[in-house]
């Protein structure tokens, strides 16, 4: 699924092309991505308005239009955001969920091979409660190590589990949980309130840091995820752990544990180094 680098990538990309710009058509192929919004209401709303900004939360790319609405789209694993400024392939035609055709002609378009994302429309009461239930943004100036260890302050769940929970922090998923626990040598399964403030501000720093560099790689490409000009990220290349069980560890030669014992998700660490 997208984390945060990978859908902060897709928005710097789309932003450019289609702040300001105003929507003269749309078309909703598949409503099972719909989440507390009807097809004619969604259509209603957007035709005619203007973009006027995109943005990210958490996972999620936020539509924000001129009549004060913000269309929500989570792409999750197979989904993708693209702007055509040519016409569509019968196999980009093919996936295509929703297509909304800008007054200058080019195209925005939300395609999903499974239909895993979703769709949401709110007016401003539901988007501050929306957003009100997600944790802070760590790649904020306002993300200091101080709220974050009261973020996660008096939970006995598992380090991982912890932050991977987008009621207490934004954007972090199993890829990136993974690698910043690695660069924190802290286990995986340790309970969070067991943290000393040293470890916590460790933590704090490997998450800050790991999301940095993925952004700067585009995000990590292990299947279907591609960027707002539908390109591969690179990070893939740049993975510690994640994906490596059974290889070698970069920092000291001992073989990775892969356990699912966790939160059922695959957990990859070090036994020497996260003991």
């Amino acid at each position: 699924m997208p984390e945060l680098p990978e859908v902060e990538t897709i928005v710097r990309e789309i932003a450019p092309r289609l702040e300001g710009c105003r929507i003269a058509r749309v078309e909703l192929k598949k409503t099972d991505v719909l989440r507390q919004v009807s097809k004619p209401r969604l259509i209603k709303t957007l035709r005619g308005n203007t973009i006027e900004q995109v943005s990210r939360r958490a996972k999620h790319a936020v539509f924000r239009f001129s009549s004060g609405h913000r269309m929500i789209i989570q792409p999750r694993m197979t989904g993708s955001l693209l702007v055509y400024e040519r016409r569509l392939t019968p196999a980009e035609l093919k996936y295509a969920v929703l297509i909304c055709t800008l007054t200058d002609g080019r195209k925005f378009v939300y395609r999903d091979v499974r239909r895993l994302g979703t769709i949401w429309l709110l007016d401003e009461r539901g988007w501050i409660a929306y957003t009100g239930r997600i944790g802070p943004e760590p790649l904020e100036e306002t993300f200091t190590p101080f709220v974050f260890a009261d973020r996660l302050r008096g939970t006995r769940t598992a380090v991982k589990k912890a932050i991977m929970d987008q009621r207490r922090l934004a954007g972090v998923g199993n890829i990136y949980a993974n690698e910043a626990l690695f660069d924190a040598r802290l286990n995986p399964a340790t309970p969070t309130n067991k943290l000393s403030l040293e470890e916590f501000a460790r933590l704090h720093a490997a998450i800050v840091d790991v999301l940095q560099r993925a952004l700067a790689s585009s995000g990590t490409t292990l299947r279907d995820y591609r960027t707002g000009t539908g390109e591969r990220g690179k990070f893939q290349f740049k993975l510690r752990v994640y994906g490596r069980g059974g290889e070698k560890c970069v920092n000291c030669g001992k073989k990775l544990v892969e356990t699912h014992t966790i939160d059922l998700r695959t957990t990859t660490f070090c036994p020497k180094c996260q003991r």
